[in-house]
């Protein structure tokens, strides 16, 4: 039987833990801050730091110092109006356009699944590049096409996924980042006549014989196979090594969010609806959903040629039906004999 504390940590995500951890030592051995801090103490060590760390970061600090004091019965520092006005004022001087992650084309995805395919036919399975390119190509094609997060890729189980055959499949998860309860979420994830990432997930499978256990794990560079299953943190270099040895430009510019992003892309030049994708992915907000959607320049050029396509065509004379109507009632009044009153008028003097 587990304990309070035991429990405790388990409530908490590992990397909140870590994260608030790391915000109490960066106050304390970076900003030489005491701990329990005043507001006037928050406030210095936030000025400090305004013009080197991100409004995000701060935050993320704010976030890890709130909780200490939460946590050890003092009165929460972070919360003061100082400190408010202090955030708004670098938000105001130092705010900067948030960076995304560069989204993975359609194109791309099946140029880097197709390489991996290649170089698994060319090879046997005793080979240790064998198991390593048929991993990354499962990872990378339900990766894409479920809209995975890093940690939640990582975190898949053998036995929490079941496959229907010619339908998809099924992973559950304990907990994600949207599933706050931890109540557990299912997630679907179809098989596809190409780039089919079921088919990919049971050609690993079959490579690796096993059916218990982390999913995704490490591999050296001697095909060994670890019992671990890979750290959230280390898909970005993962992404970038495989975009790099498959010949991708720029594989340096992508990051683990490319692959949501590049669905989410995928699936709004496809035609779905928002409600839909939201519904998919698991964003329960429309501002989550929209900071993945991409509105290239070249579609709103689009969008505003449509619209002067269809606007009412122009004259000779450069102008619209309505402006050649003012125009034709302004000569008819202009030609028009003037009338008496405007007579006796034009003959007055201007000192009458």
């Amino acid at each position: 039987m587990g304990s309070v504390e035991t429990y405790v940590k388990l409530a908490e995500r590992p990397n909140t833990s870590r994260s608030y951890a790391f915000a109490v030592q960066h106050f304390e051995v970076e900003g030489r801050g005491l701990l329990p801090a005043t507001s006037e103490a928050i406030a210095a060590y936030l000025a400090q730091y305004a013009e080197s760390l991100s409004i995000n970061t701060l935050r993320a600090r704010l976030a890890g110092l709130s909780r200490w004091h939460r946590d050890h019965g003092f009165v929460d520092p972070t919360k003061s109006p100082l400190v408010s006005r202090v955030l708004k004022g670098i938000r105001s001087a130092h705010n900067t356009p948030g960076k995304q992650a560069r989204p993975i084309e359609f194109e791309l995805l099946e140029q880097v699944s197709n390489w991996l395919k290649t170089e698994l036919d060319l090879s046997a399975p005793s080979d240790p590049d064998y198991v390593r390119n048929a991993r990354d190509r499962a990872m990378l094609l339900m990766g894409f096409w479920r809209g995975f997060r890093s940690d939640e890729l990582t975190r898949l189980r053998f036995e929490h996924v079941s496959i229907e055959e010619g339908v998809g499949m099924n992973c559950f998860l304990p907990f994600s980042k949207g599933d706050r309860d931890s109540v557990g979420r299912t997630f679907f994830c179809p098989a596809l006549s190409k780039l089919c990432p079921v088919e990919a997930f049971q050609q690993w499978q079959r490579a690796i014989g096993l059916t218990t256990g982390p999913v995704f794990r490490r591999i050296d560079q001697w095909g060994h196979i670890s019992d671990r299953g890979m750290a959230a943190s280390s898909v970005v270099p993962w992404l970038r090594t495989l975009f790099h040895a498959a010949g991708v430009p720029d594989a340096g510019t992508y990051s683990s969010h490319s692959l949501r992003r590049g669905f989410a892309n995928w699936a709004k030049s496809s035609g779905w609806d928002l409600k839909e994708l939201m519904s998919y992915v698991g964003w329960r907000d429309f501002n989550s959903a929209l900071r993945y959607l991409e509105l290239s320049n070249e579609s709103v050029s689009v969008r505003f040629e449509r619209g002067l396509a269809s606007s009412p065509a122009s004259d000779k004379a450069g102008l619209t039906p309505i402006q050649s109507q003012s125009r034709a009632k302004r000569s008819r009044s202009d030609s028009s004999p003037p009338s008496k009153s405007n007579v006796v008028a034009l003959h007055k003097r201007p000192s009458e």
